[in-house]
């Protein structure tokens, strides 16, 4: 029941009110006269604009034997233009205080985004329109080489060297024929990647790189009349396309269910995927689909939940969802099942609760309740104003009108009962389907039967396979002709208006701190309630205790069900989440504001009326056990794992894994998470943060009613053993037989979050690791050699500990190259820090000052470093007056005593048989192997 007064179905019919009048984004659309879209959206909250280039070409546009293509230039389009020059962007983006240069493409569309400054938004547009208009002749073949090696790099580390991460691979090559675009994955095959050349590039970006093929959205607080000026001088000459044909649906049909099956290396448990074909984004069916999927998997009343979680154990998670795409959509259930389970005792599961459905069908209440999510989802999605520039790009590009937003929001709520059975008769019920079965290695035997080997080409792990490249050759070219001079980097606007969110705060009798901030631009709150404690409080013998609390304290109350606390947070649009971290337990919400004190009273029957369950304890200590087997074959979790464990030392309760171990998870009891609940959750070590459209008096009242009856507890936080500080290098390895990548953990123990050094030493990272593309480590190691997808590196604090953390997932056959060269970058960071890095690092660091608490979520991100550090409430312009002070003389300083590669750990996950023995040219010893 919502607690507002209101009914569900009234609920409702106000909600769908709300989708044909209030919900809305006010947008302004041109269409330049070489067929370029512009949307322009005013949003004044903040001082900031972000700037979305979206090309209307996918992978859905590529040719077979020529897959990749339209992801390698989201990547090249970064490098360079004839008037930005090498890294152009990226150093653009550094000295305004971007967001950062970034891009993604899908099957259908590319997309460039950054949020600026807005006195920076005319420098956005020269340089966007030089990506667009100027770009293609600066491409060179040793630039297409090397980025070559970076996306193959991307496909390592986000396919190839992860469980089931070929599962999506098998599916498209079997649901879609091969002359469907969507037969090859957006990444495209290594082969192809390989085999392009330079002339295939540039007539791919000829083709589809046009401005009659692209839309630019520009969100946020600017001058809409002066854009539009600068939109035509910088995008209007650039020459108009081919037409661009329109695009046709390409739905599918299989004549037979195909079954298929492929033995994992990274997999610790057999994974069941059924797919069916179904409708393409926006299409009619779309919504009921969605509708359908949510209801069989999500939460504890779905039919899927109840028969393969709760009643055969099969699992602890199952999800399905429409995916939707432009020309075609497809429908995923997908089972992770637990260790040694057959997957046909999976799939007779599935079966059972498709006829649970079937018989049962999906009540009005059920429906309305998943609408209900629409709303903070529809808010949550346009939060800042890079959200709404995504959204608008996507309506203009699919539907031709970027104000779909009410038509979409009101075909969702439209959809009814019969609307859902109808589509689940209509697409999949007795209809033939996709059948991927992952098995871990050497079990086939749990295998869906009948299935087939699914064929997959895997990368072999060979010493010198890529030639080295210099990528720093510059292309020849004859210089496109413009109107005026390009070179020339448009000056800056007026300075922002920067001003610090004003928070209030209150404490109350006993001990419980509220800190908050008022935001009134969107109708929600955002609030997290810190308890200290969290791991440190663990026992050596039986760790994991607070984690599986954490797990349990939503699994009911003593007035509701697991399952009817579900409901009653799913009817407000909310969801209450309690996670534990090494120092504090978290319980945090998101919801519409005029739901907080109903959200509230949920969140106190949570904390004083748990409702331990045994039967919910068994279900978390389950889920909680299969987490911890899966990363045991994920080498990042690996690497994690171990050099947690090496950095704080066996004595400290922080070495050990949050989770906890399986030893330890089969002895933990009800009686062990009671004992740990009367003794540590306490108001006196608790702060609530609150962020959003709610004043001070109101916020403050309802935390008040759950003080009142809150227990106060003497809780004593323990007093942790000092991190040791290293005196020499030590190599750690550990094997992960054939590894397509290695995982690079290197650090060492440093300050803790209070200390004077601790933001300093933020400054001095910057250009070493911190600052992504405009970062030594990322320029060496990715744009210079191609060795990897990302690396970075930074100080890491918290109020008792801290450490410095280099982390990168490189290509295996470069595994001592990397480490040589991260190594080398250290010893040299001090004695080759210029006056020009530091102008960078004071650039970007003031000016992005603008965009810091654009969210609630970074808003409340600086209430919890207030309440937390005891920092002080203008700690973000302190911060301020240490960028400006900075002196390179202070830079050197820092770096001399703080990165320290001759007192360092070294923690590498990777194929020992293949990487191991060169290591030792590292000259840090011989490895201690870890595993």
């Amino acid at each position: 029941m919502i607690r507002t007064g209101l009914s569900l179905t009234l609920f409702l019919c106000i909600l769908q009110a709300k989708a044909q009048n209030a919900i809305d984004i006010n947008f302004e659309k041109f269409t330049l006269d070489n067929g370029l879209t512009v949307v322009f959206h005013i949003d004044r909250s903040d001082p900031v604009v972000a700037v979305a280039l979206t090309t209307h070409v996918g992978s859905s546009r590529e040719k077979v034997k020529r897959t990749g293509f339209a992801h390698m230039f989201e990547h090249l389009l970064f490098l360079e233009s004839e008037n930005l020059g090498k890294g152009g962007l990226d150093r653009l983006s550094s000295r305004i205080g971007g967001s950062g240069a970034n891009g993604f493409t899908n099957r259908d569309i590319t997309t460039y985004h950054q949020t600026v400054p807005n006195d920076a938004l005319e420098k956005m547009l020269w340089a966007e329109a030089d990506k667009l208009g100027y770009f293609i002749n600066t491409v060179s073949d040793p630039v297409l080489a090397k980025e070559k090696q970076v996306v193959k790099n991307e496909k390592r580390q986000s396919y190839d060297n992860r469980a089931y991460g070929f599962n999506f691979q098998v599916i498209d090559m079997n649901l879609y024929p091969e002359n469907h675009p969507y037969n090859w994955e957006v990444i495209g095959s290594l082969e192809d990647l390989q085999n392009a050349t330079l002339q295939d590039v540039k007539d791919f970006y000829n083709r589809w790189y046009v401005p009659n093929n692209v839309t630019l959205v520009v969100a946020g607080d600017f001058d809409p009349a002066q854009a539009k000026t600068w939109v035509q001088k910088y995008f209007g000459e650039i020459k108009k396309g081919e037409a661009i044909p329109e695009v046709k649906k390409m739905p599918v049909s299989l004549s037979s269910t195909k079954r298929l099956f492929y033995e994992d290396n990274f997999a610790q448990s057999p994974q069941l995927s059924l797919v069916w074909p179904t409708a393409p984004n926006y299409a009619a069916d779309s919504y009921p689909l969605e509708v359908l999927g949510k209801y069989l998997t999500e939460g504890k009343k779905a039919p899927f939940y109840k028969i393969l979680v709760e009643e055969k154990k099969l699992t602890d998670q199952v999800q399905a969802y429409n995916y939707n795409s432009e020309l075609a959509g497809q429908m995923i259930f997908e089972v992770r099942a637990y260790e040694n389970v057959s997957l046909d005792s999976v799939n007779a599961a599935m079966n059972t609760a498709f006829t649970k459905f079937e018989k049962e069908g999906i009540s009005e209440s059920d429906l309305n309740r998943i609408k209900a999510l629409v709303e903070v989802d529809y808010y949550n999605g346009i939060s800042n104003v890079l959200g709404k520039a995504f959204l608008l790009a996507q309506y203009q590009i699919f539907t031709g009108d970027p104000g779909f937003v009410k038509k979409d929001i009101s075909n969702i709520l439209g959809v009814s009962a019969a609307d859902v059975m109808r589509v689940y008769s209509q697409y999949i019920k007795g209809k033939n389907f996709i059948a991927t079965s992952f098995v871990p290695k050497g079990q086939s035997k749990l295998m869906l039967t009948g299935s087939t080997p699914a064929v997959i080409e895997e990368e072999k792990i060979v010493e010198g396979a890529e030639k080295a490249v210099d990528a720093s050759i510059k292309a020849t070219y004859t210089k496109s002709p413009s109107s005026f001079d390009r070179t020339v980097e448009p000056p800056y606007g007026k300075s922002p208006q920067v001003t610090v969110p004003k928070i209030w705060d209150a404490k109350l009798d006993k001990g419980l701190r509220v800190f908050g901030i008022e935001d009134k631009e969107i109708p929600l709150v955002q609030a997290q309630l810190s308890i200290k404690g969290g791991q440190l409080l663990d026992s050596k013998e039986k760790t994991g205790v607070a984690n599986l609390l954490a797990e349990m304290l939503t699994k009911g109350t003593k007035t509701k069900t697991a399952e009817q606390l579900e409901e009653a947070m799913m009817n407000l649009g909310t969801s209450i989440t309690v996670k534990i971290a090494p120092e504090e337990m978290n319980i945090g919400f998101s919801a519409l504001a005029r739901n907080y004190q109903a959200v509230m009273d949920l969140v106190k029957e949570i904390i004083l009326m748990p409702r331990w369950e045994e039967k919910e304890l068994e279900l978390a200590r389950a889920a909680v056990l299969n987490h911890i087997k899966q990363e045991k074959a994920d080498p990042n979790a690996i690497g994690d794992n171990a050099f947690t464990k090496i950095l704080y030392g066996p004595e400290n309760i922080l070495s050990q894994n949050i989770l906890g171990t399986e030893e330890s998870l089969k002895s933990i009891t009800m009686a062990d998470l009671q004992k740990y609940y009367e003794a540590y959750l306490s108001p006196s070590v608790g702060t609530f943060h609150i962020v959003g459209d709610i004043s001070k008096e109101q916020a403050v009242k309802a935390v008040e009613k759950l003080n009142t009856d809150w227990k106060e507890k003497k809780v004593t936080l323990p007093m942790l053993p000092a991190l040791t500080k290293l005196t020499k290098p030590t190599l750690y390895f550990s094997n992960v037989p054939g590894a397509k990548q290695s995982v690079l953990f290197f650090g060492y123990p440093a300050v803790k979050a209070t200390d004077l050094d601790y933001y300093p030493l933020q400054v001095m990272n910057y250009i070493l690791g911190g600052g992504g593309f405009a970062s030594r480590f990322t320029q060496q190691l990715r744009e210079g050699k191609g060795y990897t997808y990302g690396i970075q590196s930074g100080f890491k604090a918290s109020a008792t500990s801290g450490y410095f953390l280099v982390l990168s997932g490189v290509r295996s056959n470069v595994t001592y190259e990397s480490a040589a060269l991260v190594k080398d970058i250290l010893q040299n960071y001090g004695n080759t820090f210029t006056e020009q890095d530091l102008e960078i690092t004071q650039s970007f660091l003031s000016k992005s000052s603008a965009r810091e608490f654009e969210t609630r979520n970074a808003k409340l991100g600086m209430l919890k470093n207030i309440s937390t550090y005891n920092w002080p409430y203008d700690y973000a312009k302190q911060r301020q007056e240490i960028v400006k002070t900075m002196t390179l003389a202070r830079i050197k300083e820092l770096a001399g005593k703080y990165i320290t590669p001759d007192k360092m750990n070294y923690v590498i996950v990777g194929d020992a048989e293949s990487q191991l023995k060169k290591l030792s040219g590292l000259g840090i010893g011989e490895a201690v192997i870890i595993n």
